[in-house]
């Protein structure tokens, strides 16, 4: 099979199907019997709800059901998980608010989530969405990183001051203080990382299905994991996981954002628990921007001290982080990718400290690399802001300050030891690639083009991903092909090409006798180790475990009105 070994270029075995119109994606997905659901969304960033009446949707035509946050109250669901396991100054945890499908008196950015209608076409279930009058009271609202900090914000949560919901420090802030009261230069800048949402192929969707007869339930939905999706299913609808099944066709991107419990999953699952009807719910491409969590939004100040020689003798950061108006889990782990700050310089001392404030926007979660590109930006620009000062090539002033190959193993200012690297041999190989010698000729033909012509530079180093496991498994029948089933879920990245191809290469086989399955909680292992994600009612268990073994299962716990009817705002 050397055809199809490893290293040889083989043609991705799943595009043919896709191609050929043969996606499984959600919205391709059809049901028996299935209806379909639409989310009301507030049209306020922060508002308080007075009044909801639902009557005149309910007896629309097709309409079976209408739910609100007096609903999700009753039902005797848990809420969403947020996040976790952060502090406060002080030593305080991390704020965790609650996070119900449906809100109840309060609305926080514009998209939060007021009611779900049911009916028996899409169509009918947003026409009736327009009949629901909702009476809010308009309140301030804190829409930006740095209003939500500031002294007379308007708070997101009443009992969180100062928005803020945790402050995380790294790097020796003494060493840093030292360095800085013995240079020679000081360079600070105030950088900015703007917001930005994931905008995928395919829109977010589900599909919940309820089966009365075997009090079971099934969601298909797009996502990043199944076992650990299902392991937190199942604490909201307070069943066993055995009781909850996750299926996962084809992904049309996810780039961290859809890896979250959406509100709709949660609500399609309850809605045909109710009606013993699968209940189908697609995101619209406008309504992605109100409902799908967003990534970075950065404000930081960054200073580098430097001696008379241009060596870096210190780096200080502090930044202002969004989280949006909820906790969604993941919004914190942007910060544990802060290692990416020393780059591959010999910065000798490093300290960080992030504050992460909540907002009347949508809520945020890691988005193409969890803080990674954020923090190798900084530190790239603030060492071409300090070439421009010294009036010295960026170039030589990354030459002069990068880890040596001999120096190795390294300590870093912060957090990582490398083990190995050749990065001025790197940057060399680049320069000449770019020819970086005729760039000025370049840029003048470009000018006299009435075109513009830049060169950038960047050493990004990062830690490419945690440790772990993924699980697959081999069957094989009697006439020697092989099914494949993965743990993993590929979301646009080849999987099933990479997989056969291993597969092949090892046993043998040409890749027309393997037979790929991902994504289906009945089928594939477990695609790493399980551990227990904690909801805001299990305040007992701190945030997030970090230990597998811990299985403990918590128990739950003035201006005038503004008229809104239904979607028309």
């Amino acid at each position: 099979m050397g055809e199809f070994a490893l290293g040889q270029p083989v043609p991705r075995f799943e595009d043919p199907r896709l191609l050929r119109g043969g996606g499984r994606y959600v919205d391709d997905m059809v049901l028996p019997r299935m209806v379909f659901g639409h989310v009301l969304r507030s049209p306020y960033a922060h508002a308080r709800i007075r009044n909801i009446d639902t009557a005149a949707a309910k007896s629309a035509p097709g309409v079976l059901a209408v739910l609100t946050g007096a609903d999700w109250a009753v039902s005797g669901w848990r809420d969403l998980p947020v996040a976790g396991g952060m502090k406060r100054s002080g030593g305080l945890a991390s704020y965790q608010p609650r996070f119900p499908a449906l809100v109840e008196d309060r609305v926080r950015w514009v998209g939060d989530y007021v009611a779900f209608v049911v009916a028996e076409t899409k169509h009918q279930a947003a026409d009736a969405a327009e009949l629901i009058e909702v009476e809010y009271e308009p309140l301030p609202a804190a829409a930006s990183t740095e209003a939500a900090l500031a002294p007379d914000a308007p708070l997101v949560w009443d009992d969180c001051p100062g928005n803020i919901c945790f402050v995380h420090e790294v790097g020796d802030k003494a060493a840093v203080e030292a360095a800085f009261a013995q240079a020679d230069r000081i360079v600070k800048r105030r950088l900015i990382v703007n917001r930005v949402t994931a905008a995928t192929m395919e829109p977010r969707g589900a599909i919940g299905d309820y089966n009365s007869a075997e009090d079971r339930y099934t969601i298909y939905t797009v996502l990043q994991r199944t076992h650990g999706y299902r392991a937190e299913l199942a604490q909201i609808m307070r069943v066993p996981e055995s009781r909850v099944r996750v299926v996962a066709g084809d992904i049309g991107g996810s780039f961290g954002m859809k890896s979250a419990i959406y509100n709709e999953v949660a609500l399609c699952l309850l809605a045909s628990k109710r009606l013993g009807r699968p209940v189908k719910w697609t995101s619209t491409r406008s309504e992605a921007f109100l409902s799908d969590a967003q990534g970075r939004d950065w404000i930081t100040e960054a200073e580098l001290a430097l001696d008379g020689d241009g060596h870096f003798l210190g780096f200080r950061v502090k930044t202002l982080a969004a989280i949006g108006a909820y906790a969604q889990i993941g919004s914190n782990v942007f910060v544990m990718n802060l290692g990416t700050l020393a780059g591959v310089y010999r910065t000798p001392a490093i300290h960080a400290e992030v504050i992460a404030a909540f907002s009347n926007t949508n809520p945020m979660r890691p988005y193409r690399g969890n803080g990674r590109p954020e923090a190798a930006y900084v530190i790239e620009r603030m060492v071409d802001e300090a070439a421009a000062e010294l009036g010295v090539d960026s170039s030589e002033l990354r030459r002069r300050n990068m880890i040596p190959p001999e120096a190795m193993p390294f300590k870093t200012g912060l957090i990582f030891t490398y083990d190995s690297g050749e990065f001025a041999k790197n940057l060399e190989m680049g320069r000449e690639l770019a020819d970086v010698p005729g760039f000025e000729r370049r840029r003048a033909e470009a000018r006299a083009r009435g075109r513009l012509r830049g060169l950038g530079l960047s050493n990004t180093i990062e830690r490419a991903a945690a440790g772990g496991f993924e699980a697959a498994e081999l069957r094989f029948d009697r006439g020697g092909t092989v099914t494949l089933l993965s743990g993993s879920i590929t979301q646009g990245m080849g999987h099933e090409t990479i997989y056969k191809q291993l597969v092949c290469d090892r046993l043998g086989l040409h890749p027309d006798q393997v037979h790929y399955v991902q994504g289906d909680t009945e089928k594939v292992a477990d695609r790493r180790g399980q551990r227990r994600l904690p909801h805001r009612d299990d305040r007992r268990l701190g945030g997030l475990s970090r230990n597998r073994k811990d299985r403990r299962q918590g128990e739950s716990d003035r201006r005038a009105p503004a008229r809104s009817r239904g979607g028309r705002h």
